[in-house]
């Protein structure tokens, strides 16, 4: 066993990814960096058999992300019965175009005669102006041969940093698929003055996100009867992106080099305004997303909310007395005026709760935060009769969203277990609530120059994402289906 592990790589250390600046002399390198997951590709122990000093180059132009990939090593294992190297060229074509197995003289080729006029795939959306840089976010649909393309070349990204990521050009390459027009696909890049010629820009690939559209079953009109006009089919052709959605973010990447730089909100809050106003959607979901992008995404939603004057009056009832036995009714808090923002927000409504909550425990006095941050010590000064019962309201309200979330569970304890259950779960809320609110705090406070009529375009410190893809444990997916 020795002998063999001799000859095995750890498979994310050997795969490096790297970014060619193009320019007439050919690809200049700019970053590199190594994956986060090789286990699709290598299997689970992410471990690469039958080579010495193996080294995998997965090279890209930084603009248009043409791939080229390069194995090297200094020897390979000789097959012994069934134990044989792996056949790592197999394995990749898997993930990759075919173009990014052509000679490397193509691709140095192509960098030097790649086009100063080239622009990314797609429809500019927004331009981005910030500390001195500019940014655009480009966007189309796969039904767009040259974004289809685009896909094509970058997608194994979505598996090298999304642990449970996967490919969504099956084929791997750019023939028609009636789903192509339900997938739209937002591209970041960096623009900067070319280093051949300063009169030019040259774009830099940043990251990328995919949104795909779900029919929106309106449960509740469902339910009525349909008017007249609607009582049959319509005739003649129709265009079906234009029936009510739900568009559900499916995949979210920045790289490695451009994290930790504001620009996992800048692209979120671009593709969040762009649905905003996007007639058809009814809600903006998210699939399966990790902490991470969690933390992104409440950051960004919350400075969002709280830009919405009806938001900000959400309040709870200070004199509301919790009854001391009975049915609990929640009109200490403006349900109408909640239900209404959620739909006109088009917020997923779980995340959208949580937001309020959130808020509403950010407008809570400073006695009961010193109950929230440190519960064995006694809070100075000591919160009022009425402070206290506001605090109690909170956890009320946040104790009902969990309960309802968490029935089938809960249900199976007794009642002491259930209520122990709830308040711990409670207290692990505040703590998370607690961070996502002092890291708003410490956003800054100017922010870029926006379009008219856009979402200001919000930075988070900390926790840029790099995936959007892993299920968190206590919650369901926005739209409540199970991926």
């Amino acid at each position: 066993m020795a002998a063999t592990d001799d000859w095995s790589a750890d498979s994310n250390e050997a795969l490096l990814i790297s970014l060619d600046t193009p320019t007439t002399k050919g690809p200049k390198p700019y970053k590199s960096f190594n994956p986060s997951f090789t286990f699709p590709l290598f299997g689970d122990a992410q471990q690469i058999f039958g080579y010495k000093n193996l080294a995998i180059n997965l090279r890209f132009r930084a603009n248009d992300m043409r791939p080229f990939v390069k194995v090297s090593y200094a020897k390979k294992f000789d097959a012994i019965g069934d134990t044989e190297p792996a056949d790592i060229d197999s394995i990749l074509k898997e993930f990759l175009p075919a173009v990014a197995f052509s000679p490397e003289a193509d691709y140095v080729e192509g960098a030097k005669r790649l086009s100063p006029e080239w622009k990314p795939p797609g429809e500019l959306l927004t331009t981005i102006s910030d500390g001195g840089e500019t940014y655009e976010v480009w966007k189309g649909t796969m039904a767009d041969p040259a974004v289809k393309q685009m896909v094509n070349r970058i997608q194994v990204l979505s598996v090298l940093f999304i642990d449970g990521g996967s490919l969504i050009v099956d084929d791997l390459d750019t023939s028609p698929n009636p789903a192509d027009s339900r997938w739209t696909i937002f591209f970041l890049f960096r623009k900067d003055k070319s280093a051949d010629d300063p009169s030019r820009s040259d774009y830099t690939f940043v990251g990328y996100s995919t949104v795909f559209r779900f029919f929106y079953l309106n449960k509740d009109a469902a339910r009525a009867s349909p008017p007249k006009e609607l009582e049959q089919l319509p005739k003649g052709d129709f265009d079906l992106s234009d029936l009510p959605c739900r568009s559900r973010i499916s995949q979210f990447v920045i790289l490695p080099p451009f994290q930790r730089a504001g620009n996992g909100a800048r692209l979120y809050t671009a593709v969040f305004d762009y649905y905003t106003h996007h007639a058809p959607t009814r809600a903006i979901t998210v699939e399966d997303p990790n902490e991470e992008f969690d933390d992104l995404r409440d950051v960004c939603d919350l400075a969002y909310l709280r830009s919405l004057p009806a938001f900000n009056n959400l309040q709870i009832k200070k004199d509301y007395k919790l009854p001391s036995k009975g049915i609990l009714k929640t009109d200490f808090l403006d349900l109408a005026a909640i239900r209404d923002l959620c739909a006109t927000t088009k917020i997923a409504e779980r995340q959208f709760m949580r937001c309020v909550e959130m808020h509403l425990m950010s407008k809570l006095p400073k006695s009961a935060w010193s109950l929230i941050m440190d519960k064995s010590a006694l809070p100075n000064p000591r919160p009022t009769k009425e402070e206290r019962n506001v605090y109690e309201l909170w956890r009320v309200w946040v104790k009902m969203r969990l309960y309802v979330h968490n029935r089938d569970a809960l249900g199976q304890l007794d009642h002491e277990d259930r209520v122990q259950k709830l308040n711990e779960t409670v207290d692990s809320v505040e703590s998370g609530y607690a961070r996502i609110l002092a890291i708003l705090e410490r956003r800054p406070k100017e922010a870029a120059p926006v379009e008219p009529g856009k979402r200001k375009r919000d930075e988070t410190e900390g926790g840029e994402p790099t995936a959007s893809k892993k299920a968190r444990v206590e919650e369901e997916e926005d739209d409540g289906t199970t991926v």
